[in-house]
């Protein structure tokens, strides 16, 4: 976990759950229509334009829509939890998980003690990143991997892709500042603007941190000369996603022959940790960068470089002007953003992260009844029974391939609601007389070393990679598991007064899209046991690749800013996801029906079913946010999720009548269904 990042990931809390319902309820809420757009032409801005119009951007978002208007719900009521533990008295017991939620939020919230402070917590951070040099590289970068940040490569613990049932450790890039590498690379006027941009804000807060405006400028521009450099060698973010390109086994005598300019057992020995035997690293062409690079680089480089590392990963844990540089930057700039989210959230978001399933387990407690654990137990049994449905009707795949796919879907581990075992914080210590810096230190110090000391041990298999609070859900290839974290089983997603129709179209979707990650591009190569494994006849692996090629063409088509195209390479597994899980959802919901389906305020169940889907990605952005996710989201653009989605699906176009003509209309000839 990245130091700075825990300020970046903030689980939320939802409405509270409401259990699925049997037979039929409320039906479309109207208010969400847009009357006046024809379905037709655009059947995304007639089932989501109505919710659009009545909730309008304001200065603090670069994009809302219907899932961010679930997360800012859940925040008021994740801040009401945890101010609720200041005056219990378990939080006057010092080591309660009470006592640190209480405690660092208080800090978090204390904008008179971190503005008298400045940039004080820093300097002894800043003091240890100048005394690098090349004689001691290896010591500096195993402290500064220990919970500030990932300079110059990453090092973490997971499953190896080989044995999934191992922990083994893996070598990676680094990050960039800016996130992605064609900011550094592409020569478009935009792009300097944001080099620009990005310049002005490496010396703001190098000269906030106390160096002068002259040490400022020269180490902005070794900085941005290094990360070009890093740029041009990391993998693009297409190749990041196909996991033979990460996959790359390694034993430690390997790792010391090829890589030899780095002493890899000095480095682990820093870390805390006996050299491990067996690595994966993520890219061979970016370590043998990083294995010339040491023996290169200029002394002087090298230290702005880790200098400028420490400070940009502490900007959110230190006074306002530098949360206000920061924001100027990445939030404003990058993103359109005109005003900061007030501090309440921002000092909300530490302990949400740092202390997540203990926060989880107070908002399972009183948001998320028994029953909808049992609900979804059923849905969930259901969807699986209609995608083993799906793969028994597919006409490009062999009865072998079949068989596998069968294997693996009856061997999916489904966790739902909440894990059966919290996650233990007693080695995490909250000290209010540290600085707030100090203290998310010392607790994102803990989680380097609760991950790195996994290396060689069998993989948890109950571990949850979301906290319950989390208004999400994930697929996760090397256990072979969907999750679906309470918070997400609300309205509009999964509520019980509304019918059938509307919650197969929601959390019936959500569902099929988990359980289809299990078969997209990149989830299709781990077998049942999440090893990297192909399973697949040559065959049928071909006619997959043809029909994934005929889908992410269709999204590339698509403009989503003048002279910007949708990637449809990149956003390809969530783009198969959305399409598998609208089919495989109508198709349990129409199990489910017992051959009846009633017509609730003039409207079909499959029409209600596809608007419920529809208005689910109502969402208004800038075109900032829009630049930006292009680059950086797997997931494509709400109004594409929609409208390219539902193009390739016949009940669709028959549910609303839509023919040849109609702007929403694919010829049969042209439509691409994969699962």
């Amino acid at each position: 976990m990245k130091f700075k990042k825990l300020m970046m990931l903030t689980a939320s809390l939802g409405l509270p759950v409401l259990a699925f319902g049997e037979g039929h309820g409320h039906g479309v809420i109207r208010e969400n229509i847009n009357p006046d757009a024809n379905l037709k032409e655009d059947f995304y801005e007639y089932a989501a334009g109505g919710w659009m119009k009545t909730h309008p951007l304001t200065a603090e978002y670069a994009r809302y829509g219907m899932f961010d208007l679930l997360r800012e719900n859940a925040k008021t009521q994740l801040n009401e939890l945890i101010l609720g533990l200041k005056d219990s008295p378990e939080s006057k017991i010092k080591g309660t998980n009470a006592q640190k939620v209480a405690d660092i939020y208080e800090m978090g919230m204390d904008s008179v003690r971190l503005n008298k402070e400045g940039a004080a917590p820093l300097k002894p951070f800043l003091e240890k990143a100048e005394s690098v040099s090349k004689d001691n590289l290896e010591e500096m970068l195993a402290w500064e991997h220990n919970g500030l940040g990932a300079s110059l490569f990453s090092t973490g613990v997971g499953a190896d892709y080989n044995d999934s049932k191992i922990n083994i450790m893996h070598l990676g890039e680094t990050g960039l500042g800016l996130g992605d590498r064609d900011y550094y690379l592409e020569d478009t006027e935009e792009n300097k603007k944001i080099i620009d941009a990005y310049i002005k804000y490496m010396e703001k807060i190098a000269v906030l941190a106390g160096y002068t405006e002259k040490d400022a400028k020269r180490m902005a521009a070794n900085v941005l000369a290094l990360e070009k450099e890093i740029a041009k060698n990391k993998m693009t973010r297409e190749q990041r996603r196909t996991p033979a390109f990460r996959n790359n086994p390694f034993t430690i005598d390997e790792l010391k022959a090829k890589y030899s300019n780095f002493d890899w057992d000095r480095y682990f020995g820093a870390l805390g940790i006996p050299t491990p035997e067996r690595f994966n690293v993520g890219s061979p062409i970016y370590l043998e960068f990083f294995n010339n690079l040491i023996t290169e680089i200029d002394p002087q480089q090298l230290k702005d470089y880790l200098v400028m590392e420490v400070i940009g990963e502490s900007t959110g844990v230190l006074s306002d002007d530098f949360r206000d540089a920061d924001f100027e930057m990445f939030d404003k700039i990058l993103s359109g953003k005109e005003e900061q989210e007030p501090r309440w959230k921002r000092a909300m978001a530490i302990p949400n992260s740092m202390f997540g399933e203990a926060v989880g387990q107070l908002y399972v407690e009183k948001y998320f009844p028994e029953e909808n654990k049992k609900a979804m137990q059923k849905l969930v049994a259901n969807l699986q029974q209609a995608l083993g449905q799906h793969i028994d009707s597919l006409t490009w795949m062999s009865d072998e391939t079949k068989q596998k796919a069968h294997e693996k879907l009856s061997t999916f581990k489904v966790k739902i609601g909440y894990p059966d075992k919290w996650k233990d914080y007693s080695g995490i210590t909250i000290d209010p007389a540290k600085s707030y810096m100090e203290n998310c230190y010392e607790a994102s110090k803990w989680y380097k070393q609760d991950n790195y000391k996994k290396v060689g041990e069998p993989v948890d298999q109950e571990e949850w990679l979301m906290t319950p609070q989390t208004v999400n859900a994930y697929y996760m290839p090397t256990t072979n598991e969907i999750c679906f974290p309470a918070a997400i089983l609300q309205a509009p997603y999964f509520d019980k007064d509304a019918d059938d129709a509307l919650n197969y179209g929601a959390i019936g979707v959500v569902i099929g899209h988990e359980m289809t990650h299990g078969f997209d591009d990149s989830g299709r190569q781990y077998d049942k046991d999440g090893n990297l494994k192909d399973w697949w006849q040559p065959e049928d692996a071909d006619k997959f690749k043809a029909l994934a090629d005929q889908l992410a063409a269709q999204f590339d088509a698509v403009e989503v800013l003048p002279g910007v195209h949708a990637n449809g390479r990149f956003t390809l597994g969530e783009n198969i996801a959305d399409q598998g899980g609208l089919r495989v959802a109508m198709t349990a919901y129409k199990n489910s029906l017992n051959g009846e389906g009633e017509i609730i305020d003039g409207l079909t169940p499959e029409q209600r079913f596809y608007l419920a889907y529809g208005a689910l990605w109502a969402t208004n952005i800038r075109d900032e946010e829009i630049a930006r996710l292009t680059k950086s989201d797997t997931h494509s653009l709400g109004r594409n999720r929609v409208n390219v989605s539902l193009r390739n699906i016949a009940p669709f176009f028959e549910a609303f009548g839509i023919s040849e003509g109609d702007a929403m209309y694919r010829p049969e000839a042209e439509r691409v269904i994969i699962w």
